[in-house]
């Protein structure tokens, strides 16, 4: 019997299994894909904004934190760790495609509602069904690179502010201003109508399909 059959994964910390790999163990690295594969999801998406490229970036990502895990000192979480190695190769995969995220914050903003106005006379529907789920993830995904993110991290996975300046590197005060113009840039579409857990949702399907690829690799 697979060793992952017989553990209580509820029970177990990040830092117990990695402790475990470590001493060999490595069929316990299943659990850290699994439990991390929807955040590393929504996250990853929202810098490369591209829904067929996502998993081969998670992918990596794993195998390059399970190659390093090794060096991992246990002062930050793991999930933070995780997150940005999956940024640096997600910013990579960006630059590869020869596109720059960088542009000033106003540049950005401009072109957003320049290019995505959304009509005031048609106002959404107050009942969350698939339609408007679509239409929700699709402004999401329409949102500047640097704002979507800290909107994913900050509002659907339910980061704090250390963790999302952390994991990106900028101040806290970077954090809250990009989060309150994402959620400026959101408000006619999004106000009072989404549900986070149901946004860019990682089905189960894409997370055994990861599982497997992953565990091939390392």
């Amino acid at each position: 019997m697979d060793k992952t059959d017989i553990i209580p994964v509820n029970a177990l910390s990040d830092n117990e299994v990695i402790h475990r790999v470590l001493l060999g163990e490595k069929e316990l690295f299943a659990v850290l894909v699994r439990r991390h594969n929807q955040r590393l999801y929504r996250i990853g998406l929202a810098i490369i904004n591209d829904d067929s490229e996502i998993e081969d970036v998670m992918q990596t990502a794993y195998v390059k934190a399970y190659e390093n895990l090794s060096k991992f000192n246990f002062k930050s979480s793991f999930s933070t760790w995780l997150i940005r190695i999956l940024i640096n190769e997600s910013l990579l995969r960006v630059r590869r495609r020869g596109r720059s995220i960088h542009l000033e914050d106003e540049v950005i903003e401009n072109e957003f509602y320049h290019q995505h106005r959304v009509s005031a006379e048609t106002p959404l529907s107050k009942t969350m069904n698939t339609e408007l789920k679509d239409i929700l993830e699709d402004s999401i995904r329409r949102l500047p690179e640097k704002f979507r993110t800290v909107f994913i991290m900050r509002e659907i996975e339910g980061m704090n502010v250390a963790e999302t300046r952390e994991c990106l590197d900028i101040t806290e005060a970077n954090v809250k201003v990009r989060l309150n113009r994402a959620k400026a840039l959101l408000r006619e579409s999004l106000s009072n109508f989404y549900k986070k857990e149901d946004l860019l949702a990682f089905h189960l399907d894409r997370c055994d399909r990861v599982l497997q690829n992953v565990m091939s690799r390392i």
